[in-house]
């Protein structure tokens, strides 16, 4: 199996990345791993001395071109040299079975659905889901948290679909819970296109376990394994809870460090207090599939440490281990036949669509 790293993205480049997917190799037990790290070899090469392991199965393409976090889509298309280009246009060709960014998000998304194209006619642009811990002690899905700012009933529905692919693909559970992200769980809440989806849902989609409407602190609890949404909605629950994460975590630092006696509390506890601030950290959750494409396409934060940047890989490496795309292609199959779905989203925007020249 080979994973494709752009090795240049993010805030950190390859001091992460590098480190990142030696992390995620030192989990692997296949044996059967293999890196291709693209960037600038000058500055990548340093970083693969440090890790042994990793330099065994992995190798540098080199390109000393790479796209800026806050470059445009429409100037990222246009420059085949790049890191990212490089790492996605691998997928396309086979090489490699899936790739790793944290980059630029705009340029990614771009790039991807130009090169790989969408796995159907009907979808018009991937979805982004990510993972999200609960109270339960376990990692639920949800999707979607920023591709589509509006999703029709259809959408919705394929969301549906790709989230429960996903999440048996990484999670391990063969038939996940699916909810609908709403404002209530009555039948008359919510806006059209939400109601329209709940209905279609519950008289049965073949290999949706519908649970019916959550509301937002459903998430948390776990109440379902699987929550769509569109990604509008999804992106401000996503950025609020971590924001609200970090300020609790602060909170409790703060308080810790107060008198001398909590200090000498904060000892005693450390080992505790540590297993609880990784399970809120953001990073425990990192890595968000662009579901969709034909390929696997993985968006890590673009300020990812190692050991959260090592999540994403890890999540590249259990859905290319998986039937997931299969899987996604099937279900989608069975659902436009069945029901006759056929989205009426409005276009991907100019710059995604523009062709390389």
């Amino acid at each position: 199996m080979v994973i494709a790293i752009d090795a240049m993205g993010g805030d950190h480049g390859p001091r992460v990345t590098v480190a990142g997917a030696a992390e995620a190799l030192s989990r692997d037990t296949s044996g059967r791993l293999r890196f291709v790290l693209h960037g600038d070899e000058a500055l990548i090469a340093p970083e693969l001395a440090k890790l042994p392991a990793l330099k065994a199965v992995a190798t540098i393409a080199h390109t000393d071109q790479f796209i800026a976090m806050d470059e445009k889509p429409a100037q990222a298309l246009r420059r085949k040299g790049t890191s990212l280009f490089a790492a996605i246009a691998s997928v396309k060709a086979r090489d490699a079975h899936a790739v790793v960014s944290a980059g630029n998000t705009g340029a990614l998304m771009a790039l991807s659905k130009m090169l790989l194209k969408m796995m159907t006619d009907d979808l018009e642009r991937p979805a982004i889901a990510c993972g999200w811990p609960n109270e339960k002690g376990g990692m639920g899905t949800v999707l979607d948290v920023g591709a589509n700012v509006t999703s029709d009933a259809n959408q919705l529905i394929e969301f549906a679909v790709m989230g429960t692919a996903f999440h048996r693909a990484v999670r391990g559970k063969d038939r996940p819970t699916v909810g609908l992200l709403n404002v209530g769980s009555e039948d008359v809440k919510g806006h059209e296109e939400v109601r329209e989806a709940h209905r279609i849902l519950r008289e049965g989609v073949d290999g949706i376990n519908y649970h019916g409407f959550v509301e937002g602190d459903d998430i948390g609890k776990g109440t379902v394994d699987v929550v769509v949404t569109d990604g509008f909605t999804g992106n401000i629950a996503l950025k609020t809870a971590e924001g609200t994460a970090k300020f609790v975590k602060n909170l409790f630092k703060g308080a810790l460090k107060s008198t001398p006696l909590a200090m000498a509390g904060a000892l005693l506890a450390s080992s505790a207090l540590k297993k609880m601030a990784r399970s809120v950290d953001p990073g425990a959750a990192n890595g968000g599939p662009l579901l969709g494409l034909n390929g696997i396409v993985v968006k890590s934060h673009g300020g990812a440490e190692a050991w959260a940047f090592s999540n994403a890989v890890s999540v590249a490496i259990s859905l290319a281990a998986s039937t997931y795309e299969h899987d996604i292609r099937q279900a989608l199959a069975q659902v436009n036949s069945a029901h006759g779905l056929k989205s009426d989203t409005v276009p991907a925007d100019k710059a995604v669509d523009e062709k390389v020249s």
